[in-house]
């Protein structure tokens, strides 16, 4: 892990230097590549499908955008299966095929709490959400004591390497192999959301950019809304990088390549802002404060 900051640490600096530049138009060589991507479906209402768009109706190379997973958008880059992905976490540090993937930052998102729009709750604590997820709190009115004694329904996604789960435990507990309670558990986060938009006593955790595009109450957290400049100084807590991925062995390789710039470029950035999310160069200082938030956090653990 503290291999992966000190490279985005210096690919940051890389990126600031071309960043103004879009790239060149496309040659009519390149204009009949189709480039394929893959990754989670957060990365993809992030940014992705609008960065595809725009790129295509600029230089004419289509992207086919498919969903499936943060794990999908690196394993499958790396056996070729698609062109480049999308990932809303980092590889996993005791996979070796995973730390073979080339990976590119692009935006910040935030993880965000949600509930029904007619559900009262307005607030949590960092602490009350590990404890919710600890499986400590299970009422309502141990939330907040004004609020009823019902059952909360926690809503999670299932398995420990998703995006949103794996980042979630990383931000938590500072430990990857955490056990959330399991009685509402779902395969994606889209039927998460989905579900969690019909009953008023439901609670969840997913991305900014997911959750604005749904019928639902973005919970603060500590006080704070995930609000661009929330999140762009990092008061916010709960933050991640997203990822595109790619495999520099692979035919495509080129145009990614400009794909990527193209995303970085003023007006890609000027995309991702739209979208709701920080652009990774309006913000590289998180790269420090993360690394700070985490020490504490494990120092707070051992303790």
């Amino acid at each position: 892990m503290r291999h992966l900051w000190l490279t985005l640490l210096l690919l940051a600096a890389a990126l600031q230097s071309a960043a103004e530049d879009a790239p060149a138009p496309a040659t009519e060589k390149e204009q009949a590549t189709i480039l394929h991507w893959v990754g989670c479906g957060i990365t993809r209402k992030a940014f992705m499908t609008a960065l595809a768009d725009a790129y295509q109706e600029k230089y004419g190379i289509p992207i086919q955008v498919e969903g499936g997973g943060a794990t999908r958008g690196i394993r499958d880059v790396l056996s070729g299966q698609a062109s480049l992905g999308g990932s809303c976490r980092s590889p996993l540090p005791t996979n070796a095929l995973e730390s073979a993937i080339s990976l590119y930052p692009i935006a910040w998102d935030a993880l965000v709490v949600i509930v029904h729009p007619d559900n009262p709750l307005e607030d949590i604590s960092l602490q009350q959400l590990h404890d919710l997820y600890a499986g400590k709190l299970k009422y309502w009115d141990e939330l907040n004591s004004n609020m009823p004694h019902k059952p909360i329904r926690l809503f999670t996604r299932k398995g420990k390497i998703s995006g949103v789960g794996y980042t979630l435990r990383q931000k938590l507990f500072a430990d990857t192999s955490v056990d959330f309670p399991d009685a509402h558990v779902f395969k994606s986060s889209g039927p998460l959301e989905k579900t969690l938009e019909k009953d008023p006593w439901a609670i969840a955790v997913t991305g900014i950019s997911s959750a604005r595009k749904r019928n639902l109450k973005i919970v603060s957290l500590n006080g704070l809304q995930p609000t661009y400049e929330n999140i762009q100084s990092g008061d916010y807590l709960m933050y991640r990088p997203l990822y595109l991925t790619f495999n520099p062995t692979l035919p495509a390789y080129r145009e990614v390549k400009k794909f990527i710039r193209f995303a970085h470029s003023r007006e890609g950035r000027e995309i991702v802002r739209a979208n709701g999310v920080v652009p990774y160069l309006d913000a590289i200082d998180l790269l420090q404060i993360q690394t700070s938030e985490r020490n504490n956090l494990l120092e707070k653990i051992r303790q």
